[in-house]
């Protein structure tokens, strides 16, 4: 199977990553209206992109997935039952079988090992339901706790401090990572 061949829904113990829908609206747009949030994520980031978050909700799987350009999906501790971040994989490169991974969580739920899980899940579900056979991800150099969060999920740092293009005045200085 392929990347963009379902929306899969994702699930372990602790942790279900599913499509996003109407009734993540008010959590969605709190998150993304959080600084802290986003300091060490690209500008351009499509939840980012429009105001109206009903919009970027629908146009996610229809415009985003349906052109194989990304595929985002919410982020839910079981404990909690509410989004608390958003999974993405992007970047997917048929012909080498190459899949970007990305996520963000809002700050209430830093460090309590959800990142790892869901990067764990993310990393699971491309390397045994789909054809990827290259994951890769890219964290800003200051992005300490995103590069531990890599690391306990195997991935090996393959170049540091590279000037990365992240829609920021000048290019942001990214590590690239491998797995």
């Amino acid at each position: 199977m392929k990347l963009f061949d379902e929306i899969p829904h994702l699930e372990d113990d602790r942790i279900v990553i599913k499509q996003v829908n109407d009734s993540d609206a008010d959590a969605l747009m709190t998150m993304t209206r959080k600084d802290t949030v986003y300091r060490y994520l690209p500008t351009f980031l499509f939840e980012k992109k429009y105001d109206d978050i009903h919009f970027v909700i629908s146009e996610m799987y229809r415009e985003l997935f349906n052109s194989k350009e990304s595929l985002i999906l919410g982020i839910y501790p079981k404990d909690i039952g509410c989004l608390c971040g958003l999974a993405e994989f992007y970047g997917y490169k048929e012909d080498i079988r190459k899949t970007c991974i990305g996520y963000r969580l809002d700050q209430p739920y830093w460090g309590k090992g959800i990142a790892s899980g869901t990067v764990k899940l993310m990393v699971d579900y491309l390397y045994t339901k789909t054809d990827t056979e290259i994951i890769t991800a890219s964290t800003m150099i200051e992005n300490k706790a995103s590069a531990r969060v890599l690391e306990k999920n195997g991935f090996i740092l393959t170049a540091a401090a590279v000037p990365e293009d992240w829609g920021y005045d000048t290019p942001t200085v990214a590590d690239k990572w491998f797995r």
